[in-house]
């Protein structure tokens, strides 16, 4: 005999407005890889921890991220018009504070603790990560105080065997 499936009842909403925090408690459930996207320009490296990161299309070849408008990596990635999707493995924790603003490290210092390379654009690429998506940027949306900018893929690498730290309710893993 088996169980019927039923819905839980909605949580947060309920029909009325979804405010900030009950947005991020809502995305939350879906796990995600986490990510720093980066780009270089004239003065130097930036980056940032990135909580959306997606593919767009497979052809052509896009992804797409999302930058808040106040995210200093944002003049870089517009003036080299590239980046560079990072995903992180599990043992690279650090990162997420570094690039998610939990630490003294400001600006090109973030890039100072882990080995850095460049794939095809020139945006910094993380040596070792579970896999980089290499972006030439194609197109900007600007929407509600943020910035989505679509890039075209153009080289990506992955490294065999390892495992990714995945973003989960909130937490890393």
């Amino acid at each position: 005999m088996s169980t019927p499936l039923t819905d839980p009842p909605p949580q947060g909403g309920g029909g009325s407005k979804v405010d900030a925090r009950t947005f991020w408690q809502a995305i939350g459930c879906r796990a995600i890889g986490a990510a720093v996207v980066t780009a270089r320009d004239e003065e130097g490296p930036a980056g940032f921890l990135a909580l959306s990161a997606t593919h767009l299309s497979a052809d052509p070849p896009r992804m797409m991220v999302s930058v808040d408008l106040k995210t200093s990596a944002l003049r870089a990635i517009l003036a080299a018009r590239h980046f560079a999707i990072n995903y992180l493995r599990r043992d690279q924790e650090e990162l997420i504070r570094h690039f998610g603003g939990k630490t003294e490290l400001k600006g090109a210092e973030r890039f100072q603790t882990e080995p850095w390379s460049t794939l095809s654009t020139g945006a910094p690429t993380l040596v070792g990560a579970v896999g980089v998506l290499d972006c030439q940027v194609e197109e900007t949306i600007e929407s509600q105080g943020t910035m989505i900018v679509i890039g075209r893929l153009v080289a990506y690498t992955a490294t065999q065997d390892t495992e990714p730290l995945v973003s989960f309710r909130g937490s890393f893993r």
